[in-house]
């Protein structure tokens, strides 16, 4: 199966070298483009860009998934799968179309709890005794798709 991973932060390192391990074609890693960060505002790759670069893996930035040109780049890589992890954009329908089998989503919270951008920050902010992960499918909605499986 081919597959296409996106994520940004730590957060989205496991997930991606978990794919690693299997026998399925990670075809290309997208994330967030570099950001000027810290006192001296260096410009500074996402810790997902980094990690794919040591590992040979093709990384893709795009500023703006609705472009054309991002489409059809997308599309030139055949994904059976995107999987995506802390990406930090929202996926446009045309976006969520491309591949075969659709787009699952690692959610670090235990949803319908939680959604959008800052899931680990709500459930701190909201005094939580429980915290977790949910698998879903991802769909047009805000982590609004049909759930797979949680774990607390």
């Amino acid at each position: 199966m081919r597959i296409v991973y996106m994520g940004t932060p730590s957060f989205a390192i496991s997930p991606l070298n978990a794919l690693l391990q299997t026998a399925h074609t990670v075809a290309g890693v997208y994330t967030q483009p570099d950001n000027k960060a810290g006192r001296g505002k260096a410009l500074t790759s996402s810790p997902v860009k980094s990690f794919s670069m040591e590992r040979g893996l093709r990384v893709f930035e795009p500023r703006d998934l609705r472009d054309n040109n991002v489409r059809d780049q997308l599309s030139s890589l055949s994904p059976d799968l995107i999987v995506i992890a802390a990406y930090g954009k929202i996926l446009p329908k045309e976006i969520l179309a491309i591949p075969r089998w659709g787009c699952l989503n690692i959610h670090p919270s235990l949803l319908p709890l939680h959604r959008g951008p800052s899931p680990v920050m709500s459930t701190i902010l909201e005094g939580d005794e429980i915290a977790g992960v949910t698998l879903m499918i991802l769909d047009e909605g805000m982590d609004s798709g049909p759930i797979l499986a949680s774990k607390a």
